[in-house]
């Protein structure tokens, strides 16, 4: 059956696209382009051969660092592995039962042996090999494959798969997010597409990019920063077409305050544009064109900040998520007042104690209903024949979240006391007795 180039389009690897690397469980993000040379696990090669081929494809890496699609395996062990003992308690590591040193291995891979007959010698010569149990000889296989078999899996980014990315080789960069519980965060605030969503947080890009993504391109999100500038490194890594961006608009959480109190000064000149006349006089042509890329910049800058105003100032915000390493009280508090009534908010971190505080001051505060503190806890298990357990190495814990709805805070006066038609009691009359 032949396959449909419209349909396929999508499914495979262009030039220029963000794609995932992926090798045993180790990720790594990185952008095709032509002739650049990658190393990922101590491995080198050129993606350009990669182009064309479907996502989810593996790759070996062949002399040269040119990739080669991996053929189908006909069978997952080597056919020489029947032979197995009872039990490993007469065999020694003691560094003796592999015959090939390795400036043997080194000969073999010059004289083009892939990983998966290099394992095989491997095994055959090895003196202790057959007197292993069968899963112990599994165990064997699995590490020499890992080790010899030069193979890279390329897949398109999404947001379970840089999360597992992040999580992996630089957990602290996004605050311990797992993602489970970026799952649960993205279906607490029910992000969906034609929302307008508010997003604080300081995980590399990773939350913002997966609630654009879970948004599809259609609606609005509002991200807010603090210091200089947005990071949006994740938010590159999914690789995302031209109109998600238009979606998004930038807002610094400093001029919260001053948006709330109606005085925000988004006409605000650069400080540094008097200093053009200097340049003139001096006839510094460069500084001058710099200072006039400076101020359009900053010009851009002004028109984005007054558009993502306009945005928060009707206050009909339809979902908050907040996952920072900041203490999320004060960001809570002054975020929720941009909220619709009958709105979810999620609040994620690494604690529970700021938590605890947020969760308090809002009971105190008022105008959120169903408030919940949430931890995860999930385990992987190994599901295998005869050896299925818990995997022993695992994440402590997938932080806490704080979930809750907004409803509307305004209080009626107090209504007059109905009349009846009643009429009210006569006082009795006092009878004199006196005789």
């Amino acid at each position: 059956m032949a396959d449909n180039g419209e349909e396929d389009h999508e499914h495979r690897i262009k030039e220029g696209d963000h794609v995932v690397l992926k090798r045993g469980g180790i990720f790594k993000a990185v952008q095709i382009q032509p002739k650049k040379k990658l190393i990922f696990e101590k491995q080198w090669f050129f993606l350009d051969k990669a182009v064309g081929h479907l996502y989810g494809t593996a790759f070996e890496i062949a002399s040269g660092g040119e990739l080669q699609p991996q053929a189908a395996k006909n069978t997952e062990n080597p056919p020489d592995t029947k032979e197995a003992g009872t039990d490993n308690r007469n065999i020694v590591d003691d560094g003796k039962s592999q015959k090939l040193t390795q400036d043997d291995i080194e000969t073999l891979k010059e004289q083009g042996l892939k990983g998966q007959e290099i394992v095989q010698q491997l095994i055959e010569n090895s003196s202790t090999f057959r007197d292993k149990t069968g899963y112990a000889q599994d165990k064997y296989i699995k590490k020499k494959k890992k080790k010899y078999e030069n193979t890279v899996e390329i897949l398109k980014p999404s947001c379970r798969i840089l999360a597992m990315m992040y999580h992996g080789r630089e957990p602290g960069k996004i605050c311990h997010l797992r993602y489970d519980t970026l799952a649960q965060v993205l279906t607490l605030a029910n992000i969906h597409a034609g929302s307008k969503v508010l997003v604080f947080e300081t995980c590399a890009g990773l939350v913002l990019g997966s609630v654009m993504e879970r948004m599809g391109g259609y609606g609005s999100v509002i991200n807010m920063y603090a210091g200089v500038g947005p990071v949006r490194m994740g938010v590159e890594s999914f690789g995302f077409p031209a109109h998600f961006h238009e979606t998004l608009t930038d807002f610094p959480i400093c001029n919260v305050n001053a948006l709330l109190k109606g005085n925000l000064d988004t006409a605000a000149k650069d400080a540094t544009a008097g200093m053009l006349c200097n340049f003139i006089i001096l006839s510094f042509l460069v500084r001058w064109f710099q200072a006039q890329e400076k101020k359009m910049k900053l010009e851009e800058k002004r028109k984005k900040l007054a558009a993502a105003a306009a945005l928060l100032e009707d206050r009909d915000a339809d979902g908050l998520v907040i996952a920072s390493r900041f203490h999320p009280c004060p960001v809570v508090l002054g975020l929720l007042k941009f909220l619709s009534p009958s709105r979810p908010f999620v609040v994620y971190s690494q604690y529970k104690e700021p938590l605890i505080e947020c969760f308090t001051k809002l009971k105190e505060q008022g105008g959120t209903v169903n408030l919940r503190l949430t931890d995860t806890w999930t385990r992987h298990y190994q599901v295998l024949p005869n050896r299925t357990h818990p995997v022993l190495q695992m994440s402590g814990g997938g932080g806490y979240l704080l979930s809750g709805t907004t409803i509307a805070t305004h209080t009626s006066k107090p209504a007059a006391p109905q009349q009846t038609d009643e009429p009210a009691p006569k006082r009795p009359k006092l009878e004199n007795t006196e005789g």
